[in-house]
């Protein structure tokens, strides 16, 4: 089955619903009832909270809404509202791909994902090449999507013809990538410049979303190296040393898992997060193996790397619920919450479901 993923942004909440739509059409998501402000507007703001997650795509997508994402949708909404009016309020969310199963085919996008989020969407085909008919049609059918939720085309923030993004928001800045064209040296340069011109006295985190994780261990990893994990490990990871990203999120894997990445340069030793949060409604998966990290490590040598598996998924079918993860961010101190959704209530991947995203200080 060829499957599809996407790097998407919801800029706030709408509870605003929708007629069904042809089946060869595609309906836009509603614009955000309280749009995300100007960078320059936030800049003042250090505390505020995010939702991540991914893999919604359904088993009967383009023929009804998809439910078990219906089902993390109910939650997240019910988490929004609790934290509304407090120092935690969320001010956005993040999708890591797999929307749907076909990017490419207008129904699924309209039918089963749009009504229910209405703000947000939508997937590419998985072709490397540019000019695949899928990938076009995919392609088109985010960007239509999609037009009111990422920034414009001929913003600087937006790389023209890709789904390649960033935003800024109060202390912190976000970059979508396509980790299917990982190897795209047109999508590698917009992104390194992007990260080379921020001002980092403002944004003094930075995070990544895209759908592919360098490491997991679930069906896509373990024992394995997919083509898109083994390009982010050679030609990403080193620009996200040298640059200081702190979190990468992504999908992929249909479970929770948590990496944490410890390295040394010239500046200091750093810390890189890396959630992988695939429980969006996609068929669940559980744990299959650890990666062979030594070649990476070897790689990097000068970095002094040293990866921990701070999270790992169960390998017991049934114990890796569906879930999103709540990032909190406060100054410099980022923590999140995992929530298990539906019978995966009380999901505790860390003996608990939070985590700082910090070491101790000495």
């Amino acid at each position: 089955m060829r499957r599809v993923l996407a790097v998407l942004v919801v800029l706030s909440t709408s509870a605003a619903g929708a007629q069904r739509p042809a089946a060869d059409s595609i309906t836009a998501s509603l614009p955000p009832r309280v749009p995300l402000p100007p960078e320059a507007a936030t800049s003042g703001i250090t505390r505020f909270s995010f939702i991540s997650y991914g893999d919604t795509r359904g088993r009967h997508d383009g023929v009804d809404v998809q439910a078990e994402h219906k089902l993390v949708i109910e939650s997240m909404l019910g988490t929004i509202k609790r934290l509304a009016g407090t120092p935690d309020a969320i001010k956005f969310v993040l999708e890591s791909g797999d929307a749907v199963q076909d990017g490419a085919i207008a129904a699924q996008v309209s039918v089963s994902y749009v009504p229910l989020i209405n703000r947000l969407t939508h997937d590419v085909g998985n072709a490397t090449d540019l000019t695949d008919a899928r990938r076009v049609a995919g392609l088109r059918n985010y960007f239509a999507a999609n037009a009111r939720l990422i920034p414009s085309e001929g913003s600087p923030r937006r790389l023209a013809g890709y789904p390649t993004y960033g935003f800024g928001y109060g202390n912190t800045f976000f970059i979508a990538f396509d980790s299917d064209i990982p190897d795209d040296e047109t999508q590698f340069a917009w992104v390194k410049s992007q990260l080379e011109g921020l001002d980092r006295r403002r944004y003094v985190n930075v995070a990544v979303f895209f759908h592919h994780p360098p490491f997991s261990s679930g069906s896509h990893g373990g024992a394995k190296i997919e083509r898109q994990a083994a390009s982010i490990r050679a030609k990403w990871m080193p620009l996200f040393h040298e640059q200081h990203v702190r979190l990468l999120l992504t999908g992929h894997e249909h479970l929770f898992e948590h990496w944490v990445e410890r390295y040394k340069d010239a500046t200091g030793t750093h810390r890189l997060d890396e959630i992988v949060s695939g429980g969006g409604g996609a068929p669940l998966t559980t744990y299959t193996g650890e990666p062979d990290l030594k070649p990476y490590i070897a790689a990097n040598s000068s970095a002094g790397i040293a990866l921990q598996h701070l999270a790992r998924p169960s390998s017991e079918p049934g114990a890796n619920p569906f879930h999103y993860v709540v990032v909190h961010v406060d100054g410099e101190n980022i923590s999140l919450e995992v929530v298990g959704v539906d019978w995966g209530k009380g999901f505790a991947p860390y003996r608990s479901n939070a985590a700082s995203l910090a070491d101790p200080r000495p």
